[in-house]
């Protein structure tokens, strides 16, 4: 570019700086942004509401949470939870069909989990008491939560974790961490699909020996390219089967489940 003598304008500036973390998190707190940016909350919320003026961005009532309009990246049509409900159902039905154990179908919201629909009504099994739609699953304990964390960006992955430690909420504590973090990404990934953490017995905070709902479950995320718009999971009655042996005889079924979702999304007229 050739050379102007100009100022910069530095609001402008600051706006990009801004609209360039949210593409980098996918999806971010006020605070999140003062915390990667260090622009003053008041001089953030201006740029915010200019940026939704100019339909840039838009906030998730659920959360509250800022995204990238899809004008500006196409990914943030994923949002559309009821979309990705409609297309991923039919293959929850045909995996249970299959299987015969129920599945949720998760999204990450923020810092937690965010049950959208399971196939339970569906299963043999369908005694096994499952989280409702909405129920919120631990980011760091629960199966779903530990497939998000292991195969979602860097950038995300931090920011996800930066808000468990700054909330400090019980059940959130191994976000501090590190060696348990690095454990778990490592076997995650090696494994190619996530298990719940051996002392989770579904309850968001509490250990399997306060609350314990006698389940194991395994996970696998749906991606997009490098990110991930959701998890499926497989959950059944601890006392009847080991983890090895449900790995061994369903994870195949697993796998071929979530990538027909994710090619349904790549297909799909709000694909990337």
């Amino acid at each position: 570019m050739r050379h102007y003598k100009v100022k910069p304008i530095r609001g402008l500036a600051r706006g990009l700086a801004v609209l360039a973390a949210l593409q980098e998190m996918r999806a971010a707190s006020l605070q999140d942004l003062h915390r990667v940016t260090s622009i003053p909350k008041a001089t953030l919320t201006r740029i915010l509401m200019t940026l939704f003026q100019q339909g840039m961005i838009w906030q998730r009532m659920v959360d509250g949470a800022f995204l990238p309009s899809h004008s500006v990246q196409k990914r943030a049509q994923f949002e559309n939870a009821d979309w990705l409900v409609e297309i991923a159902s039919p293959v929850l039905e045909s995996l249970c069909q299959k299987v015969r154990w129920p599945s949720v179908l998760s999204i990450p919201r923020l810092d937690h989990m965010e049950v959208l629909e399971t196939n339970r009504p569906r299963s043999y099994f369908d005694d096994i008491p499952l989280g409702p739609i909405g129920f919120r699953a631990n980011m760091l304990r629960s199966a779903s939560g530990r497939a998000y964390i292991a195969f979602c960006p860097a950038p995300e992955r931090e920011a996800v974790l930066q808000r468990l430690r700054d909330k400090g909420q019980p059940g959130n504590e191994k976000a501090h961490d590190a060696a348990y973090l690095r454990q778990l990404l490592k076997t995650t990934r090696s494994r190619g699909y996530s298990i719940r953490d051996p002392d989770f017995g579904g309850h968001y905070s509490k250990t399997r020996s306060d609350s314990n709902d006698e389940r194991n479950s395994i996970a696998m995320p749906i991606q997009l390219g490098e990110h991930v718009i959701g998890c499926v999971n497989l959950t059944w009655r601890a006392r009847v089967l080991t983890t090895s042996a449900v790995v061994n005889k369903h994870l195949e079924t697993l796998k071929q489940a979530v990538e027909a979702i994710a090619n349904l999304a790549r297909h799909n007229d709000h694909s990337l």
